[in-house]
This record gives structure tokens, C-alpha cells and sequence, in this order.
């Protein structure tokens, strides 16, 4: 929810801070190298001291960095907000994937970790729910505000996790394990060899698959309203169709990843998405196939970031996992953070949607060579 308040609001930042959209894309970046920094320093703390303390961190701080974006009146009051806002973003993502991948038997490892990456679309379908009764009971100029104002309800989350959610029993064992044996975690493991080439390949994947999807995640409002003309009540209705799909996608992957394995099952939705996302930023198109694609493309893209969890949990041991799959997704959204970027300085000197598809379909066909160097792990024992 709060992520995508940013991209829901750029409209209007941008009419009301007289924003260029290379300053538009700049706050996309800040929040992904952000994200990129705190999913590597949260995924290591949570190697130290727990997946729970960590996770209850990093929602505090997402929810206090939105609200005080509210407050902003600045470009660069804005920037600094939204880079603490991905900070803490990247690091309740990497300690939330570790935790749920350490207490899911491996048989169903995959549909479970991905079908809780369908709270992402809950979450931005939230979004665009309050973003459709602020805008309509706010000026413009007022609204945004409104919007990052609400960005402070996950914080009564804190009183849940605190009372109902168990510590990692994996890592209460490995933690017992290091004590008896005195032995210390090493910061280094992951970039040493037998872990190496894993590390590499991982990130390489991340970085593709982040990237390409924070180009619909960040310009998919911008083009909506600006290449296809529609008003803020029906870019909420496209953008409803687009969740859906978000929603459905890690549901969809998840039984399918953990029945035919993870490789061949992110060359499916690897090669559809690229198909899928062409069309719909190149092609001429009626709204009506755009209410289609964008339901297809929001399934896929939803698919391909929740293909990750397990595979990258599967691939680390216990004492490095938290470290391993945050450096890999956080370096992964860091990178990835400079393909929105580029979608905004290339627009400039072509179409936008040509600009959003040249750039997504460059990142999957990265995507692609990095899984093809992937090892398969399905059903594997992270006791093991």
C-alpha cells in the first residue's frame, strides 16, 4: 500500500512540485536503492538476531517515512523520505520472505511463499481505493498528502507480530548450534565460494526481474493518463484489473513452480510476460485489450517476483539465509531501480509506452540467461 502510493500520486507531484520526469523517475530510484540497501543490512541482522525483531523494525519504519512524506513540501524532502521509505521496504521483504520460507514444509514451499506475495496486490489495491475517495473528496493539491498521511496504518501490525507470530525455529536451532560450538557468522560466506556463483546468479535474476517490473509499477499510472488519455476514476478501473492480475499470478505460479520446478517455470512466465508486455506498451491498442493486457500483464509480472522466495531460500543454509536471499533481492532492487529511471530519460525522445516496453523486454531476456544458470532446488530440505 504504501509503496505504490508514490507511483499513484506522481500525476499530480509532478503538476503540483513542477517535477521534470526525470526528477519523477528519481523517486523511483531512491526508494529501489534504497530497498536495495536495507534488505542487505536487514537480511544480515536478522542472521543475528532474529527474523521477528527485524520485521517489526523495518514496518516502523515504512509506516513513519510515508506519513512524513505527507509533510513534505520540497522535491528533496521528498527524496529523503522515500529513500527511508525503501529502506525499510527492502528489509521487511527479504526478512519476510526468509521467515515464511523457514517454517513451509518443502513439498509446498513455493505455493504458500508465492500466495503471500499476493498481499502486494492487496496492498496496492488498497491503495488505489483510498487514492479514488481522497482524490474525490480533496483538491489535487491536497490529496497526495492525504494519501501518504494513511501511509501510518501498518504500524498496528506491530501489535500482531509482537503477540501472535513465532521466531524462525530455524534459526533458533542454528542460533543454539553456533552458541555450543562458539562459532561466529561470517559476513563473507556468501561471497566466497561454494556460494559464489549462487550469489551472482541470483542477483543477476533479481536485478532483471525487479527492474522490469518496476517499469509497469512506476509508469503504468503516467501512462495510462498521459498515452491513453484516461481520467483519474478509470486509471483506478485499469489499475483494479492490473491487481487483480497481481493477485492471481503468485497463486498461479506457486503450485506450478513446486510441481514442474523452478526453472521451467519461470521460463514460462518469463517468455508470456515479454509477449504480454510488447504488445501492450508498443502496440496499437483499443482500451479494451488494455483492460486485458493489463489484467495478463500484472498476473505474470506478480508470478515472476514471488518465483524468487523460495528459490533464493532454497539455495543458502540456515546461518547465511537471512544475508544470501537479502543481499540477492535487495542488490537485485537496487539495480533494478535504474531501469525507471532510464524509461523517464529515454522518454524524452520517444514514446513513452516505447520507451517502458524496449526496456522491460531487455530485462527478461536477462531474466532468462540468469535462469538458465540456476540450479533447480524444488522440494529441498533447508535443514539440509
Amino acid at each position: 500500500m504504501n509503496q505504490q502510493a508514490y507511483a499513484l500520486v506522481l500525476p499530480s507531484l509532478i503538476l503540483v512540485m513542477h517535477l521534470s520526469t526525470a526528477q519523477a523517475g528519481t523517486f523511483a530510484t531512491a526508494a529501489l536503492v534504497g530497498g536495495g540497501l536495507g534488505g542487505w543490512a536487514f537480511g544480515r541482522l536478522a542472521d543475528l538476531f532474529g527474523r521477528i525483531r527485524m520485521l517489526q523494525l523495518t514496518i516502523l519504519l515504512v509506516a513513519v517515512s510515508t506519513f512524513f512524506s505527507a509533510f513534505a513540501t520540497t522535491f528533496w524532502q521528498l527524496l529523503v523520505a522515500r529513500s527511508f521509505q525503501g529502506i525499510g521496504y527492502g528489509g521487511e521483504a527479504a526478512v519476510g520472505a526468509v521467515l515464511t520460507s523457514e517454517i513451509i514444509r518443502p513439498m509446498l514451499r513455493g505455493r504458500v511463499t508465492a500466495s503471500v506475495q499476493s498481499g502486494y496486490a492487496i496492498g496496492y489495491a488498497i491503495a488505489v481505493g483510498f487514492m479514488a475517495v481522497v482524490f474525490h473528496l480533496f483538491s489535487e493539491a491536497i490529496a497526495w498528502r492525504v494519501l501518504f498521511a494513511l501511509g501510518i496504518l501498518p504500524i498496528f501490525f506491530l501489535i500482531y507480530i509482537r503477540r501472535c507470530v513465532p521466531e524462525s525455529p530455524l534459526f533458533e536451532q542454528a542460533r543454539r548450534k553456533a552458541i555450543s560450538h562458539h562459532t561466529k557468522s561470517n559476513f563473507s560466506e556468501i561471497f566466497r565460494p561454494p556460494l559464489l556463483k549462487r550469489t551472482a546468479v541470483a542477483t543477476m535474476l533479481a536485478t532483471a526481474i525487479f527492474g522490469a517490473a518496476y517499469v509497469q509499477i512506476t509508469w503504468l499510472p503516467m501512462y495510462l493518463r498521459t498515452v491513453l488519455h484516461l481520467n483519474v476514476t478509470t486509471t483506478a478501473g485499469y489499475l483494479i484489473l492490473n491487481i487483480l492480475g497481481s493477485f492471481v499470478g503468485p497463486l498461479l505460479l506457486g503450485p506450478i513452480s513446486d510441481k514442474i520446478g523452478r526453472r521451467l517455470s519461470l521460463i514460462l512466465f518469463l517468455v508470456s510476460q515479454a509477449v504480454a508486455v510488447g504488445v501492450f506498451t508498443m502496440a496499437p491498442i483499443t482500451h479494451g485489450t488494455a483492460s486485458l493486457l493489463g489484467f495478463v500483464v500484472g498476473l505474470l509480472q506478480g508470478g515472476l517476483a514471488s518465483s524468487m522466495l523460495p528459490a533464493f531460500a532454497e539455495i543458502f543454509p540456515t546461518q547465511a539465509r537471512g544475508h544470501g536471499q537479502g543481499f540477492c533481492l535487495s542488490v537485485g532492487r537496487g539495480l533494478g531501480s535504474l531501469v525507471p529511471a532510464t524509461v523517464g530519460i529515454i522518454a524524452k525522445t520517444i514514446p513513452l509506452g516505447t520507451a517502458m516496453g524496449v526496456c522491460a523486454i531487455g530485462s527478461y531476456v536477462v531474466a532468462m540467461a540468469a535462469t538458465l544458470l540456476f540450479p533447480e532446488t524444488v522440494g529441498k530440505n533447508l535443514q539440509d
